[in-house]
């Protein structure tokens, strides 16, 4: 419903699993799995069933508590911590573009910036292949990716006014775009270094504590970077809720929080490289021994295979008609003059019900056929669709003086919310369906190249959702004949000759229409094709080896 809602959870899925070989020592990499149409081929003599074994842990080891690893439960959680604070602040940059009066093909070309995340697969590989084995295998990676995030926040803390604008000046969103994609895809390398350091850091009885280290504490820096952020950043709110005397500004502006955090990096990751070691007592599995040209070689041979090409296809396709929901809409009733920090804000009564709603529908997607969630789910959250269009053209209609009365935010917060029902349905089923024909032999491979399709399936069409706004938008020149305002250029000799432009059809509104319409179509088409998936034998899925 907006950017800190659509580009939150899209975009994280676990990273393949390691690939030991480092800069100081090659490690003989195991038999490779070849798929394909129900047949694989082997590459080496090596067992087969290995592949399937744990790591070898010494019979001695005493299982220990949770308490006995505190301090490293603690780290993980505070890096993931640090991990959400990129995310939320390029959550919050469409927001504040958006009150600066930018258009939407400028938003749709910043939209870039959500991608780093969903095709972080893509340097996976040698995130965990090549590493300095003397200083750590995660460290080698963590340490120099965050300092290069620490310097580059402290730059950007002096750049970034002027990159948005300052003194009256239009944002230069190719630059932000740029120096804002750098920015999530070193957040995305330090992801898949902390993702593998977090199954090593803790011992076997507590490695379930990650995944929790994980959700709380990306959630927890989301939380910091995007919505208390805005709220801290914006004058009104700080000076309705904060301040005794009013102020031109808020109490926090971006270049102070960038400087602040950049610093906590800086000091955080001192203190790692110097005081934590890794643990050199795990050996790695032998899908943790791959080489990186098989790694690819592998990825390429899963995506042939028939059912799962099918797959790949549907998945990229099914959210088309969500786009302009998801996309547009928050970004839309910031035009409309809702308060971006009050938009934000919003979220926050909605974490118990992400927190419930997972628990709830994993009972109807664990059983056999988890898609049937999927397609029953999708009709409503298109028909949520049109409810958003009707929630911004109502907007302007209950706006006063003193902003927007209560009636109007618990309207828009249960929209959220039955949104966010339909959403964690369809997402939850998604999951269960990738876990489930995901092969063990190359599992969590399998499942990151399957989660990575289902999140780009939802990241094209939201660039291309806001792309096509201003196409669709037509306007008129008021006050002068025979004078356009179909470009900014148009716009600007429009308004200079003392005429103004007045919009008589929002491409908001056509685009999303088009997109329902779109959406029911696939929903009645190809829904059924992939629902027919789950009827698939595991062959259809799995890779057998031979020797």
């Amino acid at each position: 419903m907006s950017p800190t809602i659509s580009y939150k959870d899209s975009s994280r899925q676990r990273r393949p699993a390691g690939y030991h070989q480092s800069m100081d020592m090659q490690i003989k990499p195991p038999p490779l799995t070849v798929c394909g149409d129900n047949h694989a081929e082997t590459l080496g003599d090596e067992d087969t069933e290995a592949l399937l074994q744990g790591p070898n842990l010494p019979a001695y080891v005493v299982p220990r508590g949770y308490r006995a690893e505190l301090g490293s439960i603690l780290l993980l959680l505070f890096l993931y911590v640090l991990q959400g604070i990129p995310l939320g602040l390029a959550g919050s940059i469409p927001l504040i573009l958006q009150s600066k009066n930018v258009s939407y093909t400028d938003q749709a070309f910043f939209s870039f910036v959500f991608w780093p995340f969903s095709l972080k697969l893509l340097w996976a590989p040698l995130v965990d292949a090549v590493y300095f084995k003397s200083f750590g295998r995660r460290k080698s990676w963590l340490v120099p990716t965050q300092y290069i995030l620490g310097f580059f926040m402290m730059y950007l803390s002096t750049q970034v006014d002027f990159l948005l604008g300052d003194e009256g000046k239009s944002p230069d969103v190719v630059a932000l775009t740029l120096t804002f994609f750098l920015f999530e895809f070193l957040a995305a390398t330090q992801d898949i270094a902390v993702d593998g350091w977090a199954l090593t850091m803790l011992s076997r009885e507590n490695v379930g504590y990650a995944s929790t280290c994980n959700s709380v504490g990306q959630t927890a820096g989301y939380f910091l970077g995007n919505v208390l952020f805005l709220a801290l950043e914006s004058a009104s709110f700080c000076n309705k809720y904060l301040r005794f005397q009013p102020q031109p500004k808020g109490i926090v502006t971006l270049s102070d929080f960038l400087f602040f955090w950049g610093a906590v990096f800086l000091i955080t990751t001192t203190l790692v490289a110097l005081l934590k070691k890794e643990n050199k007592e795990v050996t790695p599995s032998k899908e943790e021994t791959k080489g990186i040209t098989d790694t690819y070689k592998l990825l390429f041979s899963i995506v042939r295979m028939p059912a799962v090409l099918t797959f790949c296809i549907l998945i990229l396709t099914a959210k088309i008609g969500f786009s302009a929901a998801d996309a547009v809409t928050g970004l839309k009733l910031v035009e409309e003059g809702v308060p971006k920090e009050h938009l934000a804000l919003l979220a926050v009564p909605m974490v118990p019900l992400q927190i419930i709603l997972p628990l709830i529908i994993s009972k109807y997607t664990a059983g056999p056929q988890p898609l049937n969630t999927f397609y029953k789910a999708m009709p409503f959250r298109l028909l949520l669709g049109l409810e958003f269009a009707l929630l911004v053209w109502w907007t302007p209609k209950v706006q006063h003086e003193g902003g927007f009365p209560i009636y109007y935010y618990i309207v828009v917060l249960l929209s959220y919310a039955l949104h966010q029902i339909t959403l964690y349905s369809m997402y939850v089923a998604i999951m269960a369906f990738n876990a489930k024909v995901s092969d063990p032999l190359i599992g969590g491979t399998y499942m990151t190249l399957l989660n990575t399709v289902s999140n780009l399936g939802g990241n094209w069409p939201a660039t291309v959702a806001l792309w096509l706004v201003d196409p669709l938008t037509v306007k008129e020149c008021v006050g002068i004949q025979d004078q356009s305002c179909g470009t900014t250029a148009a716009a600007e000799i429009c308004t200079k000759l003392g005429g103004s432009c007045v919009t008589t059809l929002d491409g908001y509104y056509v685009e999303s229409i088009i997109c329902v319409a779109l959406g029911f179509a696939w929903w009645l088409l190809f829904g059924p094709k992939l629902k027919k998936l789950q009827d698939e034998g595991q062959s259809s899925w799995k890779c057998k080896r031979t020797k």
